[in-house]
């Protein structure tokens, strides 16, 4: 699956030294880098970017999470840090749809502490050691996250919420009597507003994700190219795994979008 690492360095100098190891482990094939970036955090705290945003081969599509790191990192400043990001400007996303979660955000946070640097990459590993001995022998200190599926499982709790309400509400006014059918009808169609809402979610995030799935296809494939037949076997088994994430999450995703649908028809 898709991580996010953040490695953080005592020094500007051994941040970009590290960018360069993660660079050569993907022309090696040990791993797959789909975007990376350089940040460095001043005395006063203020983040910098040193290097922008590198959206990899195949644009913003896999590029968004570190952009959005980025962000958050510099907290209410996220936006003028944005300023800087080229076609990721201004992009803070929240926590939840980042995928990355408030417990590593804090850890990140915590260990780049004023003057030190940090590299920031989306990558795809097979296991973690080459990453890590190529990192540590630079005095880096390494985070990773797994990206998580927390919007798509909320799509589909509340959009199962949103149609059990509406059920509830419809059934209510069958029975209702004169008096109260207006107040239930204003119910219901703010409650289908709410579904409304979601359904244009779960087909805009389902959208997003068919992107970034192509998006990673592609650059695996374009990996291989120049691969030797052992960087093959890895590199095919992360276009496996990049597949079976794709079908994970759009399951859920066209779940809760086939909810929303069924709810507003109703």
């Amino acid at each position: 699956m898709d991580k996010m690492l953040v490695a953080v360095f005592e020094t500007e100098s051994s941040a970009f030294e590290g960018l360069t190891a993660v660079r050569n482990l993907h022309k090696d094939g040990d791993i797959t880098l789909y975007a990376s970036a350089v940040v460095v955090k001043d005395k006063t705290g203020k983040i910098a970017v040193k290097q922008a945003a590198d959206e990899g081969p195949v644009g913003t599509a896999v590029g968004l999470l570190t952009g959005s790191l980025i962000g958050l990192l510099g907290g209410p400043a996220g936006v003028a840090v944005g300023a800087s990001l080229g076609g990721l400007g201004g992009l803070i996303f929240d926590l939840d749809a980042s995928g990355i979660g408030a417990q590593f955000l804090d850890e990140v946070s915590t260990a780049l502490s004023p003057g030190k640097s940090a590299v920031l990459a989306e990558i795809q590993e097979n296991w973690t050691t080459p990453v890590d001995t190529r990192l540590h022998q630079l005095g880096a200190t390494v985070f990773r996250r797994l990206r998580s599926e927390v919007v798509e499982d909320q799509l589909v709790r509340e959009s199962a919420a949103f149609e059990a309400d509406l059920k509830a509400l419809q059934e209510e006014l069958k029975h209702a009597d004169a008096e109260t059918r207006a107040a239930i009808q204003k119910d219901i169609q703010q409650v289908k507003l709410q579904v409304q809402t979601l359904h244009d979610q779960a087909k805009k995030r389902l959208d997003q994700t068919k992107a970034e799935t192509d998006a990673r296809l592609q650059s695996l494939k374009d990996q291989t190219k120049q691969a030797s037949d052992r960087a093959k076997r890895r590199i095919d088994k992360r276009m496996t795994e990049v597949k079976a994430d794709f079908e994970m999450r759009s399951k859920k995703l066209n779940q809760a979008w086939s909810l929303t649908k069924e709810a507003l028809a109703a």
